[in-house]
């Protein structure tokens, strides 16, 4: 015989469940007929399962006072349904706390105040579609493969039309295809793949995309398979100049091209949320930086906008890649032959050097090194910094949970407070890096903070970010923060 307590609670999640599997069509048609990614507190909705919905919505509660309830949220999401919007980023989890608890409803009604937040929509004209090209298809190339097609459909703003690979032998196209089918890390595409073996294509979710075989870019006209300006992005890490990456720019049907790794010379470095604006129509070839790069940046500008930062040093323990070796090899670079499974490798990193691309007043104020671990995926920095200003422990995090919350770095930079996570907890994150605030340590003017990142699936969507500042295409994010 059940309990009062288990009887009301089996309701309760009844109830939300409900309200999820009634969010889930309302959201998928807000984005296929207008490009509206809906979120939550940050958390995307889009293709997202009924109990992702749910837990988006307990996420609310971590960090606000009073729980959002998905009976509550419900309404604004179908009264999303019913206007006419322009492609954006909607928190329908900030709308409705906003004026379900912090008094900013003023009398008007749901959709009144609706009207009135996303009334910036309305000068906003529906930007046209850019053609795609990932030329490598490795560990970075396969992510942005999925989280392009994750968003194909007539809303689409970014078109994934072709992938380029080396010539390979008999069966590689389906080889291709069972890479981006299943994922040791990141789990399962969430959809359908299928060959088209007659056309040397991939079919994943309603793209189609063209796999092009080739040894160098000169080998390749991509105005024959329809692809007209597209925008490249090398994932290969083969060429990092402008002499290499411009090879690119000699095909015919290329537009410009966007480097996956630190770029040399005068390619701009770009770190999302903090140096986009640098990006100019006229670049042609432009860099988003290192994984690591991105993780720090933001965290960096926000601490250095608030304290000021006098000096640092950032040390990354970070997961092997496929630089490494398996087992003891022949390998250039000091330690890096010694098995990546087995052993921590002190190696060398660019990324606090490098910091300075995107964030100049930092020149020189950074030292940085780096530890590979045996650890496939999920990487965390640790920055040891000097401020100009002192403050508290609370004081410092409260201010950094503010910035995931509410500051325009709030897509970078991601905050938690439980005191049990680890790293395979991050696997998935697409935020630049998170904070790990229970381990933050200050004292006066010093701090050290820790600050996880996916090094795989949450630089690919900094990168992506950056495919739409290239292609122009921005968006709203909406309510203003």
């Amino acid at each position: 015989m059940t309990s009062q307590h288990e009887e009301m609670y089996q309701k309760s999640w009844q109830e939300r469940q409900d309200f999820a599997e009634r969010m889930q069509p309302i959201i998928g048609q807000l984005y296929r007929n207008f490009g509206v990614e809906v979120s939550v507190y940050g958390r995307p909705l889009v293709n997202a399962s009924a109990i992702d919905i749910i837990k988006a919505h307990k996420y609310v509660g971590t960090h606000e006072e009073t729980k959002l309830r998905l009976r509550e949220s419900f309404p604004f999401v179908e009264a999303l349904s019913k206007m006419d919007l322009r492609p954006a980023s909607i928190d329908v989890g900030k709308l409705a706390y906003r004026y379900l608890f912090q008094g900013e409803a003023n009398d008007l009604t749901i959709e009144q105040y609706l009207q009135k937040e996303l009334s910036p929509l309305k000068e906003q004209a529906a930007p046209a579609p850019k053609d795609v090209v990932l030329y490598g298809f490795g560990r970075i190339g396969r992510i942005l493969a999925r989280l392009l097609i994750e968003r194909t459909g007539p809303m689409a703003n970014l078109r994934l039309r072709a992938i380029v690979i080396r010539p390979g032998k008999d069966g590689d196209l389906e080889k291709r295809a069972s890479l981006l089918r299943r994922d040791s890390i990141h789990g399962a595409f969430n959809g359908s793949i299928s060959v088209d073996e007659d056309q040397g294509a991939i079919r994943a979710n309603g793209a189609y995309i063209k796999v092009i075989y080739a040894k160098s870019p000169s080998e390749i006209d991509y105005t024959q398979y329809g692809i007209e300006d597209a925008l490249v992005v090398d994932n290969t890490g083969i060429w990092t100049d402008e002499d290499g990456l411009g090879q690119h720019l000699q095909s015919k049907g290329v537009g410009k091209v966007l480097l996956t790794a630190p770029g040399k010379g005068d390619i701009k470095n770009i770190v999302y949320g903090v140096n986009q604006d640098m990006i100019l129509d006229e670049d042609k070839i432009v860099s988003a930086a290192s994984c690591t790069t991105n993780a720090i940046t933001p965290v960096l500008k926000a601490l250095n906008d608030k304290y000021g930062i006098k000096n640092g040093h950032v040390e990354t323990v970070h997961s092997y890649t496929n630089d490494q070796n398996l087992i003891d090899n022949y390998h250039k670079s000091e330690r890096r032959g010694r098995s990546a499974p087995l052993n921590m490798v002190i190696t060398s990193t660019g990324a606090a050097k490098a910091v300075a691309k995107a964030l100049p007043e930092l020149k020189g104020l950074l030292t940085g090194n780096a530890i590979r671990v045996p650890t496939p995926n999920v990487s965390m920095a640790i920055m040891n910094l000097n401020l100009k200003t002192a403050t508290d422990r609370e004081a410092l995090n409260d201010y950094l949970r503010g910035v995931s919350l509410e500051s325009p770095l709030r897509e970078q930079v991601d905050y938690t407070a439980s005191t049990e996570i680890v790293s395979t907890d991050l696997v998935g994150s697409r935020f630049a890096g998170v904070v790990d605030s229970q381990a933050t340590i200050v004292e006066d003017d010093r701090a050290v903070l820790y600050v996880w990142y996916d090094n795989e699936f949450g630089y690919s969507c900094q990168v992506v970010k950056v495919m739409h500042k290239m292609a122009g295409v921005t968006f709203q994010n909406l309510p203003k923060a």
